[in-house]
């Protein structure tokens, strides 16, 4: 359970696309005792440019002083923090479950319910892709248990506000 006070926060972070700038953000979280929960890195519209979306537990004085440390690299453009009732935020999940000729068609009956993808198919086996919320992916994975997961690989959130404002750097 988590210490009161402590809830979960989205970030947003817009950096140049230089040798070593994921070391030093991840650096100034560790060095000051932060967990990171989840972190992806993407390139965004812009060349040259990386978004960061980082998923941290913290209460919200402890999210004031990674706010303003983040701002402090150089290589950091922009810090936004996304408030979860106006963010579009999805993990990425691929799952090698155990399927032959005979459960198969009840492995993808289960995929199909959550809007997964079945994207490999082999003898013993199949892969699926889905994407969705924690939750969505949470479910899908209990269906899926019954039939035997060999394997599993999960990315962090991705995110963006929602609406038509964008988190543009700042023009030169």
């Amino acid at each position: 359970m988590a210490p009161s006070g402590v809830s979960r926060h989205t970030l947003s972070v817009l950096v140049e696309d230089v040798e070593g700038i994921l070391s030093r953000v991840t650096g100034m979280f560790s060095r000051r005792g932060y967990s990171i929960i989840s972190l992806v890195s993407a390139q965004t519209e812009n060349p040259g440019i990386n978004r960061l979306t980082i998923v941290v537990d913290a209460s919200e004085r402890i999210m004031e002083q990674v706010t303003k440390q983040l701002n402090k690299i150089v290589p950091v453009i922009k810090v936004v923090e996304l408030e979860a009732d106006s963010t579009v935020a999805r993990a990425l999940m691929l799952v090698k479950v155990a399927a032959n000729n005979a459960n198969r068609p009840q492995v993808v009956d289960a995929v199909n319910i959550f809007r997964a993808r079945v994207v490999d198919v082999a003898q013993e086996s199949v892969v699926v892709e889905a994407t969705g919320t924690p939750g969505k992916l949470a479910a899908l994975l209990d269906v899926l248990e019954s039939f035997g997961v060999l394997e599993l690989v999960q990315s962090g959130d991705v995110a963006l506000g929602r609406g038509p404002k964008a988190m543009a750097p700042p023009r030169n």
